[in-house]
């Protein structure tokens, strides 16, 4: 595995075809399996951090070299992105390797006669790495934070005017923080199973360390494929962040409900509502889904895709008593008409809350998709809301960071339907309680409490 030149590969078919950073270096990872877990764990990181400092790694390349990044060739601009990001964050590496094998891999593609350029480029990146001269905070704060943090600006002023500038720039911060693997453990693992499943985890070198926030919430060290650990193809435990598993709980689910999980693949929520209504757990997990009668958890999504999703993991878990249904959940359906006691809308968002988990997503998003997604969000609760019993609760919640798809949404909600906000103190950790979760609402920000940037509120329909 010749790891800078796979890292190469994947930034160029990023940048051609548009496809997803994240899923590229997973294939590459999948093909190379076999491979030293320290080769693995060095693409990884090179791979990722060339896709979420992009902003960064351009601005220090413009300022040495002659020809704009824009105007380079393809291969040149990837190759001087990933060979400057050795140089700038990864300390282990000399410099004069990352030099050196930038000039071998440009010969190597074709680029013979840029050799020099790159080498030139490089070098002089190196020379100056200790005083990179960034935009001045005085002149142009957001241009300052956006180069510093790799955050395109646009998201630097949306923070900054929502939430002012130190919070903002705690969110910056946070959107830079390698977020850790968080499980949760099945919550009717006995304890010494619960510590005979750690200590196989140790065994491969992995830490299983318990998150404050959630009992069977464990965030994972040093883990590399996730499928492969002891626990997983048995159905033992979950992957799923902290406040994914706070939403639920902020429900209020409780034995006998009917629960509705609106978007749900890959169905982490739908997986622990299933355990918060005590229903059984199959020993057959070739049979475990399937289609129910009177089921009392529904679980579905847009597109065969997302709910096979859904179905593979709730097989994986043996929760075979509940109903996978494709629907489009902007779209009305009479038959769910005051079906649930608890609609989960966990509806699609900017996903500006989990900027560290997925790369390349900041560079994705842009300004102008924020109001379509709040026309579709509002769509979702418009068609949604009736689903509720009357006395039942919506709880409404997103992935983002951003009062125009979250408060103002819940607003939305209570202005044109029949919703009350309604408090979570009494199902949320007592250090989450504040003004906001009494009103109803929380948003929680990246990395604060150890979990992805979320937002949740509870509201009950009256009347």
């Amino acid at each position: 595995m010749n790891v800078r030149e796979n890292v190469l590969d994947v930034l160029l078919e990023a940048e051609k075809t548009g496809r997803y950073g994240g899923r590229l270096i997973k294939g590459v990872l999948d093909k190379y399996n076999y491979e030293d877990g320290r080769e693995k764990a060095f693409f990884k990181r090179l791979a990722e951090g060339v896709l979420e400092r992009r902003i960064t790694l351009d601005w220090v390349l413009d300022f040495h070299s002659k020809t704009p990044v824009e105007k380079m060739k393809p291969l040149i601009r990837n190759l001087l992105r990933l060979s400057a990001y050795q140089i700038l964050y990864m300390e282990a590496i000399p410099d004069a390797a990352a030099c050196n094998e930038a000039v071998r891999l440009a010969k190597k593609r074709g680029f013979v006669t840029l050799s020099g350029f790159v080498n030139g480029v490089l070098r002089s990146v190196s020379r100056n790495k200790q005083s990179l001269a960034y935009p001045d905070p005085q002149q142009d704060l957001p241009q300052y934070l956006s180069v510093y943090y790799s955050v395109p600006e646009w998201i630097v002023r949306l923070w900054i005017g929502q939430y002012g500038q130190e919070q903002a720039k705690q969110l910056l911060a946070g959107s830079g923080q390698q977020r850790p693997v968080t499980i949760r453990l099945k919550g009717t693992m006995a304890g010494d199973r619960r510590e005979a499943l750690c200590k196989a985890f140790a065994d491969r070198r992995v830490l299983a360390k318990p998150h404050p926030l959630y009992k069977d919430a464990y965030e994972l060290e040093n883990c590399g494929d996730i499928g492969a650990l002891p626990g997983f193809a048995d159905g033992l435990f979950y992957v799923q962040d902290v406040s994914s598993m706070l939403a639920v709980e902020a429900a209020g689910i409780a034995p006998g409900m009917k629960v509705l999980d609106l978007c749900s693949a890959p169905g982490g929520k739908a997986m622990l509502a299933y355990e918060k209504l005590g229903l059984p757990c199959a020993t057959d997990k070739a049979a475990a889904v399937g289609p129910v009668c009177e089921s009392c958890l529904w679980a579905g999504d847009i597109s065969s895709a997302k709910t096979g999703k859904i179905q593979e993991n709730a097989r994986r878990m043996g929760y075979g008593k509940m109903e996978i249904s494709v629907w489009d959940a902007g779209v009305y359906q009479k038959e769910l008409d005051s079906w649930a006691d608890v609609v989960l809308a966990d509806v699609p968002c900017s996903g500006l809350g989990v900027l560290g988990r997925r790369k390349d997503l900041r560079y994705r998003v842009q300004p102008e998709d924020l109001p379509k997604l709040v026309e579709l969000q509002r769509a979702i609760l418009e068609a949604s809301w009736r689903y509720v019993k009357p006395g039942g609760v919506l709880l409404y919640s997103t992935c983002t960071v951003n009062r125009q798809e979250n408060e103002e949404n819940v607003r939305y909600v209570t202005e044109n339907f029949p919703f009350v906000t309604e408090g979570m103190d009494a199902y949320l950790p007592e250090i989450l309680c504040n003004g906001q979760s009494k009103s109803g609402m929380l948003q929680l920000y990246t990395g604060e409490y150890g979990t992805d940037g979320f937002f949740m509120a509870r509201l009950r329909r009256t009347g």
